[in-house]
């Protein structure tokens, strides 16, 4: 896991413990969270993070799963179909609902196991207008 967001040099550590129950907070805004305790030991040595007292306020990235080599779309291609995921690939230059299985996913990627080799191009953000055959091209990224 990494620590950032405190005013000092991203901070690297491990999770020792996560609590079994969460409970409620009721922040000074009037909004409730929901809160799980954790235990963090740190990895990096104690300059790095020596400054970083008690009651500061911190951005905590835990990674809860990492592999090598997985085949991965951005969640924006994603839509329902039924019960299950699917998207949109191009194949000659027109659009193919294709069925996916999907297993890992945080924020921006979903890693796909199945109905997508690597190279396969997918719609991203498909809107309604989106349906088999529509031609597509591919726009130039920045």
């Amino acid at each position: 896991m990494r620590i950032d967001g405190w005013g000092g040099t991203p901070i690297s550590g491990r999770v020792k413990r996560v609590d079994p129950a969460g409970f409620l907070k009721v922040s000074a805004l009037g909004i409730e969270e929901q809160r799980v305790r954790t235990v963090i030991d740190f990895v990096d040595p104690p300059a790095t993070w020596s400054q970083l007292g008690h009651d500061f306020r911190v951005v905590v990235h835990v990674r809860t799963w990492s592999a090598d080599n997985v085949l991965t779309v951005p969640v924006s291609a994603l839509f329902r179909k039924g019960e299950d995921w699917a998207v949109f690939a191009v194949k000659n230059g027109r659009t193919l609902t294709t069925p996916v299985k999907i297993v890992h996913r945080n924020s921006r990627q979903v890693e796909v196991i199945e109905g997508l080799s690597a190279g396969d191009q997918v719609v991203l953000h498909p809107s309604d207008r989106v349906k088999d055959g529509v031609p597509v091209t591919q726009r130039e990224t920045d």
